[in-house]
């Protein structure tokens, strides 16, 4: 037998001859996965054995071993997704012989049983067959006790949701199994017993726990499940129902029983589960073991181990762990047998060969279970109080990480760890492992356990005493225990000894199994499982080599193929291979033979190898020996197949031939009858057809005609209606819309009047209406204090007067009690005269009774009357007492509710606060939007001026532009109106209506039609413009006398004037409100409706109009003045005079001199006077320079009026601001005093009162010592203001002066006379040794300027080189140098040049990052500047005193600030859009289509890893080129010093628009929507938030934009079929709008065969509970969306004195001041 094809029975039948022989132990050792054959290979191994041994006695040994099989399956084995009859243990079974080799009994050990499916099965499994067989046993008469029915009715046996295995009766299997037990001598009562275990086991499952709170659970009273549970097992209802849902703590003196959570309590009613099936196992391998246990002396034994497999699952526990290392000790001892073995025999043969290694699996061995392995960690992790998952996991990557090869930690988790096993690479999750590994069970449950009326459960737990649980408590009577205070050290130290965890119990067993193993021959049966769907006659080779590499084969064959794998012995090799002999080669010595012929077969000598009795052969040899043999045989077989076949051919031949000419004789006389039969036929059938076609025809002619006529009238019909229908359709669009539009205008119309509602209830009058119910509030209360004081006086009053009258009534009482007693003295005295004074004596005692009668009855009611006003006093001390309890409790509640209000008004304030940020953000939003659009416009208007200009200097060559400066500042003009226009209509329009995108749209169609107007007027005038010049060339106009020197300084007299008149008077109302305001403060003036509140409502509405009024004059004065200027300045381009025909003196109203001012504009624009005529005598100069010494004159007077203005102002404002939070403040405690009762009220009001007339008088003592101090401060920076201004002036006049003496020296020289000296004096100011931080240049060098530092400067050596922002610093050093000297056009003309060099260099590199970036970089740097040294102190804060001093001093450049922010935000917006081009190819192939992660995406086995390359296609974007390139961006704008908070913005929409275009394209592309893919998308977005952490950024805001695509990637993971699964959705995906999660699972894709499509019925739940979420039915993400942005003040340290300018830059014509 053992030479034919492997089978069982030949292992078995070589292992029982080899103990036969060698009486040597032997071992077969059955391995491979679940479903594979081995309990059904273990069971035939021992039914070999039962068959050919027999039994050395009548009893039948052999029959209870093979019956402890049904027992051991019914209890052990359950239903898996790959096994209808898994094992879930393993066992190792010694059946034992005698000396004549026949059994005699049995042992069995068994190893790990899976406790852990007692409580839970996954879907399409079972629980263990002994549970369903009773369920389905339940009708039985004999199991009604154990109220049980059908297994869908018990939370353990329904999970799995598969409780029947087809072809499986379960009652069959039960009375197989009751069988089994009878036969190894359990009993009935026994059987009944176990019977009734399982079943309590089935309804403690059932037994529901709920929620009495957060902390604490409960088990609703007469449980149902729970009574039948208490009843099986013999235990009381109250004291099992305690401890599931309370658990005892022990510390050093005292023991607390602890309240267990639902969830808590559950999982410990699971663990009570698991620890009772346990028990009942272990006892019924115990009693199997008596059961086949004899008193025999035992010979030899054979062992049979049916053991778990290697596995490997998606989610690897602590039972695969410890599978996997029992295989590895397995492989170990296989290794060692197997290759020793081959090698021994080698040796005995004598054959050449060299001892060769094998793999040795040592280390992953010694890296579990040696000192400090895994198990040793996890077992000191369980010793620790508060050890979890994560801190073993931290333990073992500290201790193996980097010591050991074989142990490797995950990329994308930190509770897992994987280890190189012999057969593959595991992933084990840490989760679970330190509970499954203590496994430990509520102590107290088992005492009431241990207490049970039930025999059977409490000789299940009779050893629980030594090792169940670490507090070693006793039962006491009826299941109690009793709580001591001091617990018993002694057997707490022996529970500690003794109890062991899982894994180190499991480590000695397999310890002990090894060791037997190695005393042991042992045998090694393989299972292969042919397929993974449990079908016949499917063989899948990849399982099959997966399986084999698994089990270790494939590495057996390997090394085994190295040597020489096939042998002969010399007999066997001549009676095989006789064949190819010939009769010559055959010689008497067989060995001598076989050498021969094996010479002339097999040249290559080392193919094979000669023995002392076999003959080795490599691997092939045999195999060839065989094809030779096979042909040989095949040769022969065909020779005699060939005559073989001939013969019966030729006789097979003669018989059909024969047979054929009979057949063909009777068969042509048939064929000719039948032929003339056919003939008449058809000739008949074909004149019947003739007649019935004609009739069908007519027939469906008729027919057709009919229909035709129908059908032409339904046609007519239904076209009737359609039309009716479209003309329906039609109606009701037009009426929807009609609704619409009115809808929309009434919208408009309720918001315009809710805001004047609002702005009604913010009025004046509205705070009026309060405060005169607040006053009449308080005189009331005032009312109410006086009536009680009243009231409290006259009680007192009272009182004052019954002490003085009890007082009164004592003293004489006191003084009659004297006299009495004297009386008494003289009645002794004058005793002797008793005769005389008898008839006096008793008077005297009737007195003294009648007396004494009085003096008892006046100190009775003496007493009484104390005792009366003792018990008022006492009654008043109680009353007071109590009163002082309900004000202390009143202010308790009064402390409580203005906590409370507090609370409430800080959560309002809190609510309010991110309203207004959530509105400012879209105000922010939608303003830098309008401006992006405003800017498009512009630029597409001046293109159509450069485009209109250009046509026109083609067509006539002679026209010529104005000046660029003037140009230059009526477009900064223009802009600024347009600008303030701009941000009126988008007010005006989001009050109209929200809608942008209509608004919008209008708007643009509206400013081209501006612009096409705008364009065919510029391009009339500029026809007008050139007849004009043409006709003015031709024609001179006469000189007029020049009016513009008298003009400018009346119309500056009376300007200043004016000015100073207003100045007069707005000082004069500063002085009234305040005496109004610091008057008598009982009067309530600072009440709403008094005096001094309408004196500064009226000052506070006249000074804002008058503001208003005075900033336009100022703007209009300021323009005219610059127009002046320049007309003056640019005197060579004007050829042609100006006629003035208005005289100056007759202009005395502001309004006439406001038109003067603008015919003087329009004049100067129209035409331009002869200045070469004008100036012949050199006055003209003069003339200018008096009129700009004036301009500055005044314009400083204006600003110190502005000054002091604006302080005025802001006094008020603080002032009307106090007064509206004192008027707050006392409702507020109007409020709270109304809420407290009469006596609390008072006494609170008293309180405010005192506290209001305090801090009045206070605030009127710091408010005059304010104003005080700060007139003083104003005064005092006034002088230093006037005295640095003529210090300046000054300075200026001397060195205009100095260079007026030396131009005309220069003007006197001719031309070929040098001159040595100059002939006046020139003032040369001495170098200064500190510099002030400014630049100098002349104006001719403004273009070179702005041309070297702004125009032809490289970002790249600039950030390389130089400090960042360097071009910022040295454009502001030269505005303060224009600032210094006062010269407001050079300031106008370097921030206009400054403005627009910046635009055309963005316009002409914008596509260029850097460029983009470094200007960005220095745009906000000079902004930043603007704001530093603007000298507003909210600026000023972290400045040096060194940086206060460089300040602006004359300029106040805020509407410069304004257009240079939105210069920065047209440059972020040109950033984002430049980035966007960049980042736009690598998103869809690096987040979506790179494979990051190998072998994920493709379909594959399970078990089997791919393994390919993870170097990306050329061509091709991946993960990594999208980090550099941001990693590029960050360190670019990092070099341009970039504010960090702009970096964040500019990070946060970087990362918008990476998971805005990937979600994008995961919604329109079916082939990306798959397990794998979202699992690619976690981990591409992990390691974008990895470079968010390296560079600091985690706060920017930017993982918060990924969180759609993080969730996109969930909804593609997550489980898909029940509602559970439905809500989690639902909740899961708060950012994904409906449509996307619709679409996604509409598109999910599965790639294999574990996953599914989603259903229709779950993606209509997920609608339905989706339906009343409020958002837009959008489906794709906007990816041109920007955030907006904003530029947080960011000062500079840098001194600007210590600034280099390098000479690089070209900037030599600078010079430092």
């Amino acid at each position: 037998m053992g030479d034919m094809d492997p089978h069982i029975f030949a292992v078995a039948e070589e292992a029982y001859k080899q103990m036969a022989r060698d009486e040597r132990n032997q071992s077969i050792i059955v391995s491979g996965e679940s479903g594979a054959g081995k309990t059904v290979s273990a069971k035939y191994a021992m039914r070999y054995f039962a068959t050919v041994s027999g039994s050395a006695s009548e009893a039948n040994v052999e029959e209870k071993v093979l019956a402890s099989n049904p027992i051991m399956e019914a209890i052990g084995n359950a239903k898996t997704t790959r096994n209808d009859n898994s094992s879930r243990f393993g066992k190792y079974i010694e059946i034992g012989f005698d000396n004549r080799y026949r059994i005699i009994g049995a042992n069995m050990r068994t190893y790990l049983l899976e406790k852990s499916r007692v409580v839970f099965q996954a879907d399409e499994e079972r629980n263990y067959h002994i549970f369903y067989q009773l369920c389905a046993s339940s009708h039985l008469p004999e199991f009604k006790t154990l109220k049980l029915s059908n297994a869908n009715d018990f939370l353990y046996t329904r999970q799995g949701r598969s409780p029947v295995i087809d072809g499986v009766d379960d009652t069959k299997e039960l009375c197989t199994t009751r069988n089994a037990f009878t036969l190894l001598g359990i009993n009935e009562s026994y059987q009944m017993g176990l019977f009734q275990v399982l079943a309590a086991i089935l309804h403690l499952g059932n037994v529901e726990i709920k929620d009495r709170d957060s902390d604490s659970s409960l088990i609703p009273p007469n449980n149902r499940h729970l009574t039948a549970f208490c009843d099986l097992v013999g235990v009381t209802y109250q004291d099992m129902a305690q401890w599931l849902c309370h658990r005892k703590l022990k510390t050093a003196t005292e023991t607390y029983i602890k309240p267990l959570p639902r969830l808590q309590a559950t999982n410990a009613r699971d663990a009570l589960s698991k620890h009772i099936y346990a028990k009942l196992f272990n006892w019924i391998v115990e009693h199997v073991n008596k059961a086949l246990i004899t008193n025999v002396k035992q010979h030899s034994f054979i062992g049979v181990l049916d053991i778990y497999g290697f596995e490997t699952f998606e989610i690897n526990s602590f039972e695969q762990f410890c599978i996997n290392y029992a295989n590895e000790k397995l492989q170990q001892q296989f290794n060692m047998h197997v290759f020793k073995l081959e090698q021994e025999e080698y040796m005995k043969e004598q054959i050449p060969w060299t001892l060769i290694d094998f793999y040795d699996n040592q280390p992953c061995i010694n890296l579990i279970e040696a000192k400090m392995g895994i198990l040793d960690l996890l077992d000191e992790e369980c010793k620790m109080p508060k050890g979890t998952d994560d801190s073993w996991a931290q333990k073992l990557y500290n201790t193996h990480l980097k010591t050991c090869s074989l142990f490797e930690k995950p990329r994308m988790s930190n509770r897992a760890f994987i280890i190189q096993h012999f057969a593959d690479k595991v992933e084990y999750q840490c989760e679970g492992f330190l509970e499954k590994n203590k496994d430990t069970v509520n102590e107290e449950q088992i005492n009431v356990l241990k207490a049970s009326k039930f025999d059977l459960l409490v000789e299940l737990f009779q050893d629980e005493e030594k090792a169940t649980s670490p507090t070693g408590q006793v039962p006491g009577t009826g299941g109690r225990t009793r709580l001591s205070i001091k617990p018993d050290k002694g057997r707490d130290k022996s529970s500690k000894e003794h109890k062991k965890t899982v894994g180190c119990q499991f480590r000695n067993s397999l310890q002990m199994l090894m060791e037997t193993l190695n005393a042991t021959t042992p045998h090694y049966v393989r299972c292969i499982k042919p397929n993974d769907f449990k079908l016949a006659f499917s063989f899948d080779p990849k399982r099959a080599v997966q399986q084999l590499r698994a089990c270790g084969v494939l590495e057996t064959i390997r090394i085994s193929a190295a040597g020489f794998p096939s042998r002969w012995t010399y007999q066997e090799f001549f009676s095989r291979y006789r064949v190819l002999m010939k009769q010559k080669d055959v010689l008497p010595d067989k060995k001598l033979t076989c050498k021969n012929v094996l010479e002339k077969l097999v040249q290559d000598q080392d193919k094979y190898q000669f023995g002392k009795t076999k003959i080795f052969f490599r691997a092939g040899q045999v195999a060839y020996l065989e094809k030779l043999r096979a042909d040989k045989l095949r040769a022969a077989c065909i020779r005699i197949q060939k005559t073989i076949r001939c013969w019966l051919a030729r006789k097979k031949y003669l018989r059909k031939r024969s047979a054929a000419i009979t057949i063909q004789r009777f068969t042509r006389g048939y064929q000719a009858r039948c032929l003339a039969k056919f003939m008449r036929r058809t000739q008949a059938a074909t004149i019947i057809q003739k007649y019935q076609r004609m009739y069908v025809e007519r027939k469906r002619y008729r027919q057709k005609h009919t229909s035709h006529i129908s059908l032409q009238n339904k046609y007519m019909i239904i076209q009737k209606h359609i039309r009716g229908w479209l003309a329906r359709c039609w109606y009701k669009r037009c009426l929807y819309s009609i609704v619409y539009l009115q809808c929309c205008i009434r919208r408009m119309r309720a918001r315009r009047e809710l805001k004047k509602l609002k702005i009604e209830a913010r009025s004046v009058e509205h705070f009026k209406k309060l405060n005169k119910g607040m006053e009449n509030k308080i005189m009331q209360l005032q009312r109410k204090i006086d009536e009680q004081n009243k009231e409290n006086r006259s009680i007192s009053e009272r009182l004052i007067g019954l002490e003085n009258s009890y007082s009164t009534e004592s003293e004489r009482m006191r003084s009659e009690l004297s006299r009495l007693r004297g009386v008494e003295e003289d009645a002794k005295n004058k005793s002797n005269q008793v005769v005389s004074l008898q008839d006096e004596l008793e008077r005297l005692r009737k007195e003294l009774s009648a007396t004494q009668q009085e003096k008892k009855t006046i100190e009775d009611w003496a007493q009484t009357y104390r005792d009366e006003m003792e018990k008022m006093v006492s009654e008043l001390k109680d009353q007071n007492g109590m009163l002082k309890t309900e004000k202390d409790d009143l202010n308790r509640l009064i402390q409580e509710q203005s906590q409370q209000m507090t609370e409430k008004m800080a959560r309002a304030i809190a609510e309010e606060t991110q309203q207004l940020e959530t509105d400012l953000n879209e105000e922010r939003s939608r303003y830098q939007n309008l401006l992006t659009e405003h800017l498009r416009l512009e630029e597409k208007y001046d293109d159509l001026k450069e485009e209109m200009a250009l046509s026109s200097n083609v067509s006539k060559p002679g026209h010529r532009r104005t000046d660029s400066t003037h140009s230059s500042n009526e477009s900064e003009y223009t802009y600024n109106s347009e600008y303030a226009e701009l941000e009126e209509g988008s007010r005006a329009a989001e009050d109209v209506t929200r809608g942008i995108d209509t608004s919008l749209t209008l708007k643009l169609q509206k400013r081209l039609t501006e612009l096409e107007q705008e364009k065919q007027s510029l391009r009339n005038e500029l026809e007008n413009k050139e007849e004009q010049f043409q006709r003015t060339r031709n024609v001179k106009i006469p000189n007029r006398p020049p009016f513009i020197v008298t003009i400018t300084l009346s119309v500056f007299t009376s300007q200043r004037q004016e000015l100073e008149s207003e100045n007069k008077k707005l000082k004069h109302d500063l002085a009234e409100m305040r005496q109004s305001l610091l008057g008598d403060a009982a009067t309530g003036a600072g009440a709403p409706g008094s005096p001094a509140y309408k004196v500064l409502l009226d000052q506070l509405n006249a000074s804002c109009e008058e503001l208003e009024v005075r900033k336009e004059e100022v703007l209009i004065l300021r323009s005219q003045l610059v127009s002046q200027k320049e007309a003056m300045h640019h005197k060579e381009t004007m050829t042609e005079p100006s006629v003035f025909v208005e005289d100056v003196s007759k202009l005395k109203d502001a309004d006439e001199l406001k038109q003067a001012y603008i015919g003087l504009k329009d004049t100067n624009r129209s035409a331009a006077p002869d200045f070469h005529k004008l100036n012949e005598d050199g006055e003209l100069w003069l003339v200018n320079q008096g009129l700009k010494e004036t301009i500055r004159l005044l314009e400083h007077q204006l600003q110190t009026q502005r000054r002091s203005y604006d302080n005025e102002v802001e006094a008020l404002r603080g002032e009307l601001q106090n007064v509206k939070e004192e008027n707050n403040r006392q409702q507020q405690l109007l409020a709270q005093n109304l809420q407290l009762p009469p006596e609390a009220r008072i006494e609170a009001s008293l309180q405010h009162e005192i506290t209001r007339l305090t801090n009045e008088n206070l605030v009127r003592y710091i408010t005059h010592t304010q104003i005080r101090t700060h007139d003083l401060m104003e005064q005092l920076e006034k002088q230093d203001r006037t005295i640095r201004k003529l210090k300046k002036q000054l300075k200026v006049y001397s060195k205009r002066i100095g260079e007026m003496g030396a131009g005309q020296t220069e003007g006197q020289t001719s031309p070929g006379q040098m001159v040595d000296e100059p002939i006046h004096p020139v003032n040369i100011p001495r170098r200064e040794k500190d510099f002030q931080g400014m630049l100098e240049y002349k104006k001719e060098d403004e273009l070179k300027l702005v041309k070297n530092l702004i125009l032809e400067l490289k970002p790249r050596g600039v950030a390389v080189n130089l400090i960042p922002g360097l071009p910022a610093y040295i454009l502001f050093m030269c505005l303060r140098h224009a600032d210094y000297v006062n010269d407001d056009q050079k300031v106008r003309t370097l921030l206009t040049s400054t403005i627009n060099s910046i635009k055309k260099i963005l316009k002409k590199r914008g596509d260029d990052f850097e460029t983009v970036s470094f200007w960005l970089a220095n745009t906000c740097r000079f902004l930043h500047c603007l704001k530093q040294y603007s000298g507003d102190e909210a600026f000023m804060k972290h400045n040096t005193s060194r940086q206060n001093e460089h300040s602006l001093s004359n300029f106040d450049l805020a509407e410069y600030r304004q257009v240079i922010s939105d210069l920065a935000i047209q440059i972020y917006q040109q950033l984002i859009k430049c980035m966007e081009n960049i980042l736009q190819p690598m998103i869809v192939s690096g987040m979506l289509e790179h494979e990051t992660i190998q072998g994920v995406s493709g379909v594959k086995p399970t078990g089997l890893r791919k393994r390919t390359s993870s170097i990306a296609d050329e061509g091709t974007y991946t993960l990594d080129s999208i980090l550099r390139q941001l990693s590029a961006f960050h360190s670019t704008m990092c070099q341009h010093g970039t504010d960090p908070e702009l970096i964040k913005q500019v990070v946060k929409q970087q990362f918008y628009i990476i998971g805005a275009v990937t979600l994008n394209n995961l919604l329109l592309r079916k082939d990306m929507c798959s397990w794998s893919k979202g699992m690619q998308i976690r981990y591409n977005v992990s390691q974008l938030e990895e470079w968010l952490r390296d560079k600091g950024l985690m706060t920017c805001g930017a993982k918060e934009t990924l969180e759609p695509l993080i969730q996109a990637a969930q909804l593609l993971q997550v489980k898909k079929k029940t509602d559970e699964d439905a809500e989690a959705i639902c909740s899961m995906c708060q950012a994904l709008t409906t449509a996307q999660i619709v679409k996604v699972l509409n598109l999910y894709t599965p790639v294999n065969e574990f996953e599914e499509r989603v259903s229709v019925a779950f993606i209509r739940t997920i609608q339905t509970r989706l339906r009343d979420r409020c958002e837009s039915p959008q489906l794709l993400m906007d990816t041109k969306m920007i955030y907006p942005v904003t530029f947080p003040f960011n000062p500079s340290s840098l001194a600007l004195e210590t600034i280099q300018i390098p000479s690089s830059l070209n900037l030599g014509f600078l010079t430092r001041v």
